[in-house]
């Protein structure tokens, strides 16, 4: 006898391999094609605890307020000593334009879908599509640059702490890229609700800015003559107030940072807990509590922008703003550490660390949301697409990329960001232009066309400004352009159907013949009269040996729009001319008759066969129809369809060509 400490494994319990573990790993919790994921910008379910609007904001304001970390250094370093004149723009555009466009994007993508579902319901088939994508190239511009710049920012913050190792300084790309391997390592394992972490940093956070920009106010009054000299320099080197204020009104694309976050606020307002009597149809409260959310946030950033452009461009010699000067993309720690001390100036640093950090942490959010709701749901994009972690890898890699070619410098990638910001901003504001157009609202029509305007000029004029911006947003739109069409490409022989519904007459036509086979007729839709539903049938007798008094079906598919790909199915009974017609809507040809006749096949337990004609015509030709037209080369695609979807042949439905 011999004794062993574990009993013997069954033997048909075979191990997994590595291989297989690592796939089980990468696709755990694989998306629906709603895009619902495990993430703070993720659908939730009806069952699921929603928040109070306030710590929705403190999410969403982990991206928005972190900008405080860096946007007066940047404006100070853009606009000089008409900064403050120049923030007075920005703020009047962030409530006066951006928050009465993004108060009406939230009544109309209450899901969080954003501007971009908005324009998508208004441009239909390939060219909506392709337009989507574009929108999705600027979306991960913006995104991905959040994540690249804020872990940028917080590694200057740290390499600059007097506190810091010195072996630290020159090691920014490092640093950075540690950080943002840290983000993604939260992702992989999990990212859960952040909403309570989100409420704690941004309460931090926001409650030193206080004290710094409160200590900043009071040194700037106790030294009037620094107030004095800002206005000197402003009357000497701008001539007078009017001319300054035209400068500022130039200079503000500049400052467009300052205007992040209202998409990422519009993306999370699924977490914003609505009225008892809300309904996914109709959820007023939850919209009503998004609109306080986002017209709190934009009040506490516009206070906090225009009090911090005041002061830092008083109190900070202009030559720290440069490039390698220590306010450079630090303003206010640089002032923390300044008049509170090293001590306080630390505790800042790492408050602002931290808040940077999530930022990112925010647009990986945003990221994860986006894709599996858009591109799956097209065709374009694998199945793994529709899971967190292959995406976080992917998106972990690209950031990684960009913050090696910008060197993790938060000024080179200020352009880039402005951009993606603004081109979001932009469409979200002709979005709702276009809706109050449709619902004949002249009066807000011509509001929001105006702000449109705005937008339209601002990003023109940081494009001109900047354009590294646009270059870098190309390399994304091309790079999702390409990948989409080649993945649409690659899984053009799947099933599309989602869904498989035969209506009452269909399913007394399939189920006449008990016996089977059941015998179907491919038939052209266009041809609807008597002569052409005989010359098909004729046509099939004689060319498949059919019996003479055959009674087949017809099945014929009408295209609506060929840019869909995951669709449900509705095949309705009819009969025209006295003979028996199953009709369905579909965005391709084979793949909707592969659909029907599985479905078929499984409800009546009998294999159906399919008859077809050979298409006319150059194949080459009616290959590139099927991909972009759903028509063209249907037997054999249809056949290849099957192979594909049922391996056992003895279980395939049986295509018949003649």
């Amino acid at each position: 006898m011999t004794t062993m400490s574990r009993p013997p494994a069954e033997p048909s319990a075979l191990r997994h391999t590595r291989r297989q573990r690592l796939n089980s790993w990468l696709l755990l919790g694989l998306q629906d094609s709603k895009g619902s994921h495990q993430g703070p910008g993720g659908r939730t379910m009806a069952h699921e605890r929603k928040h109070a609007w306030w710590q929705v904001m403190c999410l969403t304001g982990v991206d928005y307020f972190s900008t405080l970390g860096y946007q007066p250094a940047i404006a100070a370093l853009a606009a000089g000593v008409i900064s403050p004149l120049a923030t007075l723009v920005l703020v009047a555009v962030t409530l006066f334009g951006a928050l009465p466009v993004y108060r009406r994007v939230a009544g109309e993508s209450s899901h969080g879908e954003g501007s971009i579902a908005m324009l998508e319901r208004l441009l239909p088939r390939w060219g909506g599509k392709l337009f989507v994508l574009v929108l999705l190239g600027f979306a991960a511009t913006d995104f991905m640059i959040t994540m690249t710049l804020s872990a940028a920012d917080a590694t200057a913050h740290l390499i600059q702490n007097p506190y810091a190792p010195m072996w630290l300084h020159g090691q920014e790309v490092t640093v950075t890229l540690v950080l943002l391997a840290l983000l993604a390592a939260v992702f992989l394992r999990g990212f859960k609700e952040a909403i309570g972490i989100a409420v704690v940093l941004v309460a931090v956070y926001l409650g030193l800015n206080v004290v710094v920009v409160a200590t900043a106010a009071v040194e700037s009054l106790a030294h009037p003559a620094a107030v004095g000299d800002w206005w000197q320099a402003l009357g000497t080197s701008h001539g007078n107030p009017v001319l300054a204020v035209a400068i500022a009104l130039l200079v503000f694309p500049k400052l467009a940072l300052g205007l992040s976050g209202f998409e990422t606020g519009v993306a999370v307002m699924p977490q914003v807990r609505g009225r008892d009597s809300d309904t996914e149809e109709h959820p007023a409260g939850r919209v009503e509590g998004t609109r306080r959310m986002l017209t709190t946030a934009a009040l506490i950033m516009s206070a906090f922008l225009i009090a911090s452009s005041f002061t830092t461009v008083i109190l900070i010699p202009a030559a720290e703003f440069q490039p390698g000067g220590q306010a450079n993309g630090r303003a206010l720690a640089f002032l923390a550490h300044q008049y509170l001390g090293n001590g306080f100036g630390t505790v800042y640093d790492v408050s602002t660390i931290a808040i940077l950090w999530f930022a990112g942490a925010s647009a990986m959010a945003g990221l994860l949301n986006l894709v599996p709701r858009y591109l799956p749901r097209y065709g374009m994009a694998p199945e793994w697409a529709k899971a967190v972690r292959p995406l976080v890898l992917v998106f972990g890699v690209i950031a990684f990329l960009v913050t090696i070619l910008f060197e993790a410098d938060v000024d080179a990638q200020g352009g880039a960001y402005a951009t993606g910001v603004l081109v979001l901003m932009t469409s979200a504001a002709v979005a709702v232009a276009l809706s109050a157009r449709r619902r004949r609202q002249r009066k807000r029509t011509a509001g929001f066309g105006l702000i449109a305007l705005v937008f339209i000029y601002t990003t023109v004029a940081n494009i001109i400004e900047r354009p590294e911006g646009i270059r870098i947003a190309a390399f994304f739109i091309a790079g999702i352009i390409v990948i989409s069409l080649l993945s649409r490409i690659g899984r053009s022989f799947e099933l599309h159907a989602t869904h498989v519904r035969l209506d009452r007459t269909a399913l007394e036509f399939v189920a006449e013949d008990e016996s089977g086979p059941i015998g179907i007729i491919a038939h052209e839709p266009r041809r609807l009269t008597a002569e052409a539903y005989r010359q098909k049938l004729t046509s099939a007798i004689e060319v498949s040996h059919l019996p003479v008094h055959y009674q087949a079906l017809f099945l014929e598919v009408i295209v609506d729009d060929s840019s869909d790909f995951e669709t449900e199915l509705q095949v309705h009974g009819v009969v025209r001319h006295g003979y028996r017609v199953l009709e369905v809507h579909g965005p391709v040809v084979p793949n909707t008759i592969a659909s029907v006749l599985l479905h078929i096949r499984d409800v009546t337990g009998l294999m159906p066969h399919i008859y077809f004609r050979w298409t006319e015509g150059n194949p080459v030709v009616n290959l590139l129809r099927f991909l972009f037209l759903g028509e063209g080369e249907i037997a054999p695609v249809t056949r290849e369809v099957l192979r594909e979807a049922e391996p056992d042949v003895t279980k395939r439905p049986w295509v018949h060509v003649g």
